[in-house]
């Protein structure tokens, strides 16, 4: 294996989902990770208004990336949303069509993340060919909070966000195990239905302790790719 540099050394971001008033902004101020997810998905117990993202998204520190998840609502609501530079990142985690996801990237200019939920190597093929500029991995398409079987992604050949179960005693297995682009928390950093720092502060320290080259992880994986 050739010598590992300081120019490839890749850090895995961190996106924390479901955020829903002032103290888990600062929550996530204090911790900074990459994302801030909101979600515009109505009738989940995590769900904010438009107007609530505004307010809560404008106390972030500069830096983190205003993410709007949506669950198959109206193309062309989110393009105004989008055009009223409500977000950053549009996150897309029902059954849209590519024809919607291309149509969101080239209408808004915003990045793209599309959810796939991962059963079987069929899912990941499916997955591994979406127009997004980003894939995310899943266990349930609107957020299960449960893990599915990692040694899936082996062969995806695309970069990826992780999702699905993840907790701070098992994020840093995740990520040596399957070598994602960034890894994606909710439930899994919370208590009672609330974010706790405490969770928080221990995932973020787990992912950020992660500082090897992608064909490093990948080995570790057997897959030989990287």
């Amino acid at each position: 294996m050739s010598e590992i540099t300081e120019r490839n050394i890749r850090h895995v971001r961190i996106k924390l989902c479901g955020l829903r008033n002032p103290e888990d902004i600062e929550i996530v101020n204090r911790h900074m990770p990459d994302y801030a997810g909101f979600i515009l998905a109505e009738g989940r117990s995590r769900s904010v208004t438009p107007r609530e993202m505004a307010g809560l998204a404008a106390g972030l520190r500069p830096g983190i990336l205003r993410t709007a998840v949506f669950l198959d609502q109206n193309p062309e609501w989110i393009v105004s949303l989008a055009r009223e530079n409500l977000m950053d990142v549009i996150q897309l985690h029902g059954s849209e069509s590519d024809d919607e996801i291309r149509m969101l990237r080239e209408r808004t200019g915003k990045y793209v993340i599309k959810a796939y939920r991962i059963d079987s190597g069929a899912d990941i093929e499916r997955a591994a060919i979406s127009p997004a500029d980003m894939i995310l991995l899943d266990h349930g398409s609107g957020g299960s909070g449960e893990a599915f079987d990692w040694s899936l992604v082996r062969d995806i050949g695309r970069s990826f966000i992780l999702a699905g179960g993840l907790t701070p005693e098992n994020v840093l297995e995740a990520v040596m195990r399957t070598c994602p682009e960034a890894v994606d928390v909710s439930s899994g950093v919370e208590t009672d239905q609330a974010k706790d720092e405490e969770k928080v502060r221990r995932f973020v320290e787990a992912v950020r302790s992660v500082h090897l080259h992608p064909r490093q992880l990948r080995s570790r994986n057997g897959s030989g790719q990287g």
